[in-house]
C-alpha cells in the first residue's frame, strides 16, 4: 500500500508543478494531495515536500491548520477567474461555461469561506 501512496504522491507533485505553468491545472490541490499521500507512504518523501524551498512553507502552514496567506488567496482567485473566463469564451454553448463557472464558484467559496487565512502575527510568533 505504501508503494501506491508514493506513486500517487509523485504523480500529484508532477501535476502540481505542471499547474504552475498551465493555467487550468491547479497547483495547490495536487501538492496537498501529494503531501497527504507521502505522509502515508514515505516519511522521507513527506519531509522532503514539507522542507521544499518553494512549496514547503505553504504546506506546513496548511497542515498545521494556519491556512494560506491573504496574498496567495488573492493571486489564486485572480488567476482562477482569468483562466476560467478565457476558457468560457472559447465555447459557443452554455453547458461548458456553466460548468466552469460553477467550478470556479465552488473553489472560490472554499478558498474564502472555509480555508483559513494565515495571519501575519501568527507567522511572526513562529519565528
Amino acid at each position: 500500500m505504501k508503494l501506491f501512496y508514493n506513486v500517487a504522491g509523485a504523480c500529484a507533485v508532477v501535476l502540481g508543478v505542471l499547474g504552475i505553468f498551465l493555467p487550468l491545472l491547479p497547483t495547490t490541490p495536487f501538492l496537498l494531495l501529494a503531501s497527504w499521500c507521502f505522509a502515508r507512504g514515505s516519511e522521507r518523501l513527506h519531509r522532503w515536500l514539507l522542507s521544499h524551498r518553494v512549496f514547503g512553507e505553504y504546506l506546513r502552514n496548511f497542515e498545521a491548520g494556519h491556512g494560506i496567506p491573504l496574498k496567495a488567496k488573492i493571486v489564486a482567485t485572480v488567476l482562477l477567474w482569468t483562466s476560467l473566463l478565457a476558457a468560457m469564451f472559447r465555447f459557443d454553448g452554455l453547458a461548458v461555461p456553466a460548468v466552469l463557472a460553477l467550478t470556479g464558484a465552488c473553489v472560490s467559496i472554499y478558498l474564502w469561506r472555509f480555508l483559513p487565512t494565515l495571519r501575519l502575527e501568527r507567522r511572526a510568533n513562529k519565528a
